[in-house]
Formats: C-alpha cells, structure tokens, sequence
C-alpha cells in the first residue's frame, strides 16, 4: 500500500508496504530496527552500498526493518525501491539536491562551509524535509534507530514522537572519518586544499565525538577504528563488526587465460577521494616503473563516476570504465589486484571481494589496514613507488606464487569475513543495548 506523505508537506518520497510479502502481521512481535541512511542499499554497485545491503538483509531475517534514506534526485530510483523492498517493510526516499551539485558548485559549497561550524559533508546532507519524513516514521515505534555514516547522526536530535520507550540510537561508523580527512590533509601537495582539510578535519572530528557521546552505541569494522574511538571517548560503547563478503558470489574464480599483455585491476567508486587519489598515484608514479620493466602491461580502472583527472588516464595501456553492472568479470582477468591506496580508514571491501575470487593483491600498509591478513601469506604490501612496482613485476614473473596468494586468501575470508558473522555481530550488540535500555527503564 502507498505511504500517506500529506502527512509530511513538501517530501519528495517513495514508500510502500511490504508486509504481507515478508509475513509480517498486524501485531509485531519481532525487534523493530529503522535504518537511516544517505543512499538506499540495494542494489549494491559499491562499498558502502555493499555493507548497507548485506548488514540490513542480513538483520531482516530476524527482525522487522525499515529505511529512510535521502537520495540523489537525477537517478530514476524505482529499481532500487523495489530490490530494497524484497527485505525491508517500509522504505521512505526524500530527495536531496546536494547530490547533484556540479563540479563548481561543488567547490562553492565547499568554500560556504568554511564559515560554518558544521563540516561539508554534515551541512550536505541537512534536509528539512528528510527530518520531518524521519519524525513521521518514528510515530510507528522502533526498537533500535540505526543511523548509518557519521553525518546522518546529526538527525539522532530529532524530537522522539509517538509512545512506548525511547528506541535505542546507534551509528554506525564505515570509518573514523575525521581520520580520513586529517590523513588527506597531511597528504594534499596543493596549500589552499591542505589548509581545507586542516580546517574539515577537525569540524567532522567535533561532529563524530558528539554523537559517539550522545548515541547509546557505534559500530566499527576494525578493531584499530575502536580503539581510536575509545581514545576520544572512553565510556562510548561499541562494537566490532567487520565487513564481509559473499562467499558464493564472489568465488574462486579459474586462473586467467594467457594475454600478450598482463592484466591489472584496481576497483572501487572513483567519486571517493582516497580511491582516485589512489589511482593516479598508481598512474602517474608506480605505473612507469611497471613498463620499464616489462614490454607491457594494461590497468582497468573500475568505479562509477571518476572525475576528468581519472578520466584523463585513459591511453593505450590504461582502461577507466565507470561503473559496472558486475564487477566479478574484470576480477577474473585480472592477474593481479592492485590497492596503492595513500588515505583510508575503515577496511577495504575491495580487497575482501578480490581475495573471495582467489586473486592476488598488491596493497599499501594503509589500504589492508584493519584487516587480520599475514603479509608475504595473504597479502603483498608495499608503501612506496618502487617497492609496489617490484611487488607486482615478481607476481607477473609468477603464476605459480599468484595462486599460492590466491588459495590462502580464499581460506582467510572463509574462515573470518562472512556477512553471516558480520550480522550475527550486530544483532548481539542491538540485544545488548536493548538489555541495558531495559535495566535502566
């Protein structure tokens, strides 16, 4: 059935019921969880979107869940309704025209937000209407309202309508993302983008300590991003839940055929900074050192929406495809997967699915952070331009040493990165926060 939005003036939404599909009576008895998020989980074309997708499936199957989600406003966003509908009740879209900000309007907003106490990304996401489509939906009662992705806590202020027990509010964070930015900053060559990070990083650092104070729990993916949290606020609680993977759509995949020339993937959304910091890194200084040392070699640079300076590194030997429907085809060509990343936080999907699928990878230090992986057994690392270089030329030179690193990174994600740990994780500690809600009462 169709949602009522005369109840919200001026809302832009999507929603339907799903209930008689995934048996949900008129009497709830299962936990309630409403996930707040700044994009719709299914279906997933990239990291984030992969984590949302399998963490909310994966909790629907025991409890009755719910989305409110902004989105982009130029997307046609009725497939992506109907995929995230197959799991969830009710799922409510509120438009949000910062997401279709050009290039130039986006460096103007970025400029406004130098005068704001409140980083660009908070402010980038601040929609009265969203506020006023979550403040409806919560009149329903939820057990847990779960807000996914630091900036989306800023609508955890949102007045508490309807009756029954405050829900229980918690964040979860893909990454430290104050982390993220004051690593940018420490990197960015540029003085006027250096003096923007110094100035961002620590308005998202004020903004993610807020929350992690005035939620009743957050979530990380590794235990390196808890113990950064805990630094800044010791008595927050938290939990570990890692990112996964899917064990039966990214398989072992056959070793490549043979090709005149060696193939190498580097994969991932390219309208996320760190990555396309990443790929021109690659591009610009390890790639030369690759071909002075081999006749040739191809790169395949897959993710939606690179920029022009990704888009420039198109040639003869480099292939920048935007996004893809699938990416598993690229990771079969692929040699060898490559992961020079010089900013992050959090832990890389990427290198979960290339490892699923048998292949070898070449990271930096920092790109395989927080991941429990054996250098030399599961991974190869390297941390500057002629070390990765020698790196991927030894793995080229040997097909036998690819599927050792391949056969070992396959039994890892078996046995430690499933999406069925990952969720069993976050309904423990939802049961947890419910339990201490209820002592307290």
């Amino acid at each position: 059935m169709s949602f009522d939005i005369d109840a919200i003036p001026s809302v832009e939404s999507q929603a339907r019921s799903s209930s008689l599909r995934n048996g949900f009576g008129p009497h709830r008895a299962r936990r309630s969880v409403l996930f707040v998020t700044p994009f719709l989980p299914s279906p997933p074309m990239f990291g984030a979107q992969r984590r949302l997708h399998e963490l909310i499936s994966g909790v629907a199957a025991s409890s009755e869940t719910s989305v409110v989600s902004l989105v982009d406003p130029r997307e046609d966003q009725g497939s992506a309704v109907k995929a995230t509908e197959e799991y969830c009740r009710r799922v409510v879209t509120v438009s949000n025209p910062a997401y279709h900000s050009g290039r130039a309007l986006k460096r103007l907003r970025q400029l406004a937000s130098l005068g704001s106490s409140h980083s660009y990304d908070w402010r980038g996401r601040r929609e009265a209407p969203f506020a006023a489509a979550l403040e409806h939906m919560l009149l329903s009662g939820y057990d847990v309202v779960h807000f996914e992705l630091a900036p989306m806590a800023g609508y955890a202020a949102t007045r508490r309508v309807g009756s029954g027990p405050r829900p229980v509010l918690c964040l979860d964070e893909h990454n430290i993302e104050y982390d993220i930015v004051r690593r940018t900053a420490r990197l960015e060559a540029g003085g006027l983008r250096r003096m923007y990070s110094a100035i961002e990083w620590r308005k998202v650092r004020n903004e993610e300590r807020r929350a992690w104070r005035l939620l009743d729990g957050c979530t990380v993916t590794s235990v390196r991003d808890r113990d950064l949290l805990l630094s800044h606020e010791p008595t927050a609680r938290t939990a570990v839940v890692a990112n996964g993977v899917d064990l039966e759509f990214f398989h072992q995949a056959a070793a490549s055929d043979a090709r005149a020339a060696p193939s190498l993937l580097f994969f991932g959304a390219m309208d996320y900074h760190p990555n396309a910091d990443a790929v021109l890194h690659f591009v610009r200084d390890i790639l030369p050192r690759l071909t002075a040392a081999r006749t040739t070699v191809r790169v395949s640079i897959v993710g939606r929406q690179p920029p022009e300076s990704v888009r420039a590194l198109q040639s003869d030997n480099v292939e920048v495809t935007g996004v893809v429907e699938d990416v598993r085809p690229w990771l079969e060509r692929a040699d060898v997967v490559i992961v020079p990343l010089r900013i992050g936080g959090g832990t890389r999907l990427k290198i979960l699915e290339a490892m699923a699928m048998g292949k070898a990878v070449v990271s930096t230090t920092l790109g395989a952070e927080g991941l429990d992986l054996v250098p030399g057994r599961d991974v190869l690392l390297a941390d500057d331009a002629a070390s990765f270089a020698a790196q991927v030329v030894r793995l080229l030179a040997a097909p036998e040493e690819r599927r050792r690193l391949g056969a070992a990174a396959r039994r890892l994600v078996e046995g430690r990165y499933s999406w069925k740990r990952s969720v069993e994780s976050l309904s423990a500690f939802y049961d947890e926060l419910l339990e201490t809600r209820a002592a307290c009462a």
